[in-house]
């Protein structure tokens, strides 16, 4: 059954974070989907990807979602998370819509990955926090031309302790089907040196599993954190496969926004 036009989220940021037109828009995310992936010896269980417009970290992206181009054909199911820019929550936001649209096309809401979340009460349903909210949307294309068919749980993640974020990720883990995405940029609007160094840092921390990142080391420092914690829980290893700024693609050097991408992928002692 096709969810009814009332029912589906519409694209929020076509035609500014990236393309609008279809065909442009496909063009382009194969373009970055080339991108050189690293070589992991094992499928990523989760990715961390940043999410501003492509023309500026779209590259970095790219590399991430590259990465998992050898076991896209056994992921069915896309657990999405990632920080509120236009609308505060206290916990972690479902929409209501039954789908999302890019110009790509729909992607059905994974239903029982809410229903499995949806009696929890850092879990909130707000149509609102997700209506104009980019983190999510811009990843959906890479997924869509990565993937094909795939179920979307998107969860935009306010006022959240990583405790409350890991519980939620622990009852839609799933299987080999499951991909869990944290959208999350780097340091803000700092010189590029030092942007550089700062996020060089973050970087270390992540593949530390750290918990304790703040907004201003990672714009998606909520999500992320719980993301890190899950994973030392499951026994994952982040690895970096790309960082840069915005410097380094699009814009100045004096105000820069850091971009990374990490795959996280079980560890050797758990295979």
């Amino acid at each position: 059954m096709t969810p009814s036009p009332a029912s589906i989220r519409p694209p929020a940021v076509a035609g500014s974070f990236y393309p609008a037109d279809p065909a442009t828009l496909q063009r382009t995310v194969d373009g970055l989907l080339e991108s050189p992936a690293a070589a992991l010896q094992q499928s990523p269980k989760a990715l961390v990807v940043p999410h501003a417009g492509y023309v500026y970290s779209g590259s970095t992206a790219g590399r991430g979602y590259a990465a998992l181009a050898s076991w896209a054909t056994r992921l069915h199911r896309v657990v999405l998370l990632g920080p509120t820019h236009r609308v505060a929550v206290r916990g972690l936001a479902l929409p209501e819509a039954a789908a999302f649209a890019t110009p790509l096309g729909t992607v059905r809401i994974d239903t029982a990955g809410v229903a499995a979340i949806a009696g929890l009460p850092q879990v909130v349903f707000s149509d609102a926090v997700h209506a104009f909210e980019h983190a999510l949307e811009v990843q959906l294309p890479f997924l869509q031309r990565l993937l094909g068919s795939f179920t979307l749980l998107p969860l935009a993640v306010g006022d959240a302790g990583p405790a409350a974020v890991a519980e939620v990720l622990e009852r839609v883990w799933g299987g080999p089907e499951t991909l869990i995405v944290v959208s999350a940029d780097l340091s803000h609007f700092l010189p590029y040196a030092t942007a550089q160094q700062v996020d060089r840092h973050t970087c270390q921390r992540v593949l530390d599993c750290a918990t304790d990142l703040r907004p201003d080391e990672t714009c998606g420092a909520h999500p992320l954190n719980g993301l890190l914690l899950a994973a030392r829980k499951k026994g994952l290893q982040p690895h970096l496969l790309a960082v840069c700024n915005s410097g380094d693609t699009a814009g100045d050097r004096q105000r820069v926004v850091g971009y990374a991408a990490f795959a996280l992928c079980p560890a050797a002692e758990h295979v």
